[in-house]
């Protein structure tokens, strides 16, 4: 049985990550959310705590006995959400962290585009990059996702680029992007570090 720790449960790509897990028995979720109300119908047998990250004693609550901490946070203060993450996975031991932030902070999407998405949302990249930064000392196996602009299509339809190439494609679906963190969970071994940019593959 893997204990998962989903933070964030009431995002929409979290919700497809609770839906897509809802039928594997190997897997025992806790749902951790800031307003139980946004969450849909939890699966049975899945836990679901209220509260905010920020709050270590609930979250080192939380967080005890899991296996992977698999986060789909927003807030103004995200930096600071990825340290109390961290800071509580270290008093656990918990080493696996799964953590969906943004395209382009590694400003790896190229020409007008990327000039494009750099003036609509420059701020925010600049919120996520610190994130990153943070999650990347941390000494975890982490996963990092860099999803592109996200839409609601129906539809399972990704490709993946590493850290240090350019980025390809412009948006990706939220279905295709939760896929991923569900394949990520799959691969738990000690030394897993990578940043992962998603986009929708073009053929």
């Amino acid at each position: 049985m893997t204990r998962v720790l989903i933070l964030g449960a009431s995002g929409q790509i979290a919700r497809h990550v609770v839906s897509d897990l809802a039928d594997d028995d190997r897997i025992d979720m806790t749902l951790f959310v800031r307003d139980a109300r946004r969450l849909a119908k939890p699966p049975a047998g899945a836990s679901v705590v209220q509260g905010d990250v920020l709050d270590r004693a609930m979250l080192d609550e939380a967080m005890a006995s899991q296996n992977l901490v698999y986060a789909n946070l927003t807030g103004g203060d995200l930096d600071d959400q990825a340290r109390s993450v961290i800071a509580s996975m270290e008093v656990a031991g918990v080493k696996r962290l799964i953590f969906v932030l943004s395209f382009s902070i590694y400003d790896e999407v190229p020409g007008a585009f990327g000039r494009w998405n750099r003036r609509i949302i420059g701020e925010e990249l600049k919120l996520f990059r610190r994130a990153a930064d943070v999650i990347e000392a941390s000494g975890l196996d982490y996963t990092i996702l860099r999803p592109a602009w996200l839409t609601d299509e129906d539809e399972i339809n990704y490709e993946t680029t590493t850290k240090g190439e350019g980025f390809n494609g412009t948006v990706v679906s939220r279905k295709s992007v939760a896929a991923l963190v569900v394949e990520a969970m799959k691969v738990v071994h000690p030394g897993l570090v990578c940043e992962v940019g998603v986009a929708k593959h073009q053929p």
